[in-house]
């Protein structure tokens, strides 16, 4: 088996810790470098099921998309879930550490394994990281489909082939338009409107679309919006990742497995489509009540 450094340094050659945001926190949380290291779990969140389930398959070491401690912490005792988190991988041995805005432009990353999932082709960067003369890394994708199809009918690709969500797929547009080019971003992506719109794409497939700016970005041309859980866009790259270092593994000679999580962590658990189209109720003058 590998020591805990040997795989890490495989990881940092996947996803540069240098190729992250500067507002991020990526790399090694805890862990003994020289720990050996058999199980792998990969998933998205940090959160203590996931934490209970890497102990309970006995994984040496767990790998996440999204930071535990993103803003920084002055404690890591047990009575905060962060550090009850931080107290059950340490007891169990299990290391972590955090693969986050690297992953999400690296080639291939986050959004090449959301466009995979969704049986997309893509084509290039949505935005372009200037430090790579390939210029194949960046955040999003842009992508083909392979055949024309109508808006509704992508939001049902969408909501049959990504994870299920409480949430499901919202779409903003005319479901008859005829989509054949697509712009993806896993995560959180209404800051690229303007990126998506340059790209001249029918379609735009991200998470956490807010109100104002999905308003705005309508406002501003006939780009269609699909908006998924953010949960749901993130986990196709857990299967991916898990596949590099299986390939990585075998290379090397490692004894080793790696495992994806399949708990649903996104945090929305119940939804309620409306009965019916909403209506504006105007009162009965005559109904009133004198003043």
């Amino acid at each position: 088996m590998p020591a805990l450094t040997d795989v890490l340094a495989a990881l940092d050659a996947l996803w540069p810790p240098e190729r992250a945001e500067q507002w991020d926190a990526v790399g090694t949380v805890c862990g003994d470098p020289d720990a050996q290291v058999g199980r792998v779990l990969f998933a998205v969140d940090p959160v203590q099921e996931v934490a209970d389930e890497a102990v309970a398959l006995g994984a040496d070491l767990l790998i996440t998309h999204h930071p535990l401690y993103l803003r920084g912490t002055t404690t890591v005792a047990a009575s905060t879930f962060k550090g009850r988190v931080v107290h059950t991988l340490i007891k169990n041995d299990v290391a972590l550490h955090v693969a986050h805005t690297n992953a999400d432009r690296a080639d291939p990353g986050v959004s090449d394994a959301l466009a995979g999932a969704l049986d997309l082709r893509p084509v290039r960067p949505l935005v372009p990281d200037p430090a790579d003369p390939a210029g194949r890394q960046g955040l999003g994708r842009i992508c083909e489909l392979d055949r024309p199809e109508t808006l509704g009918e992508f939001t049902e690709r969408a909501a049959a082939r990504l994870p299920a969500t409480a949430q499901g797929i919202r779409a903003s547009g005319d479901p008859d338009r005829t989509i054949r080019t697509v712009a993806v971003c896993g995560g959180s992506g209404d800051g690229l409107f303007a990126e998506a719109r340059a790209a001249g794409v029918d379609a735009y497939l991200t998470a956490d679309l807010r109100h104002h700016p999905a308003s705005e970005a309508r406002e501003h041309s006939d780009l269609a919006l699909v908006d998924a859980a953010h949960w749901a866009t993130e986990w196709p790259w857990t299967e991916l990742a898990a596949a590099q270092l299986d390939e990585i593994s075998d290379r090397h000679g490692w004894d080793l497995r790696t495992h994806v999580s399949r708990k649903v962590t996104d945090p929305w658990t119940a939804h309620a489509a409306a009965a019916a189209p909403f209506r504006v109720f105007a009162p009965d003058p005559a109904s009133a009540s004198p003043a």
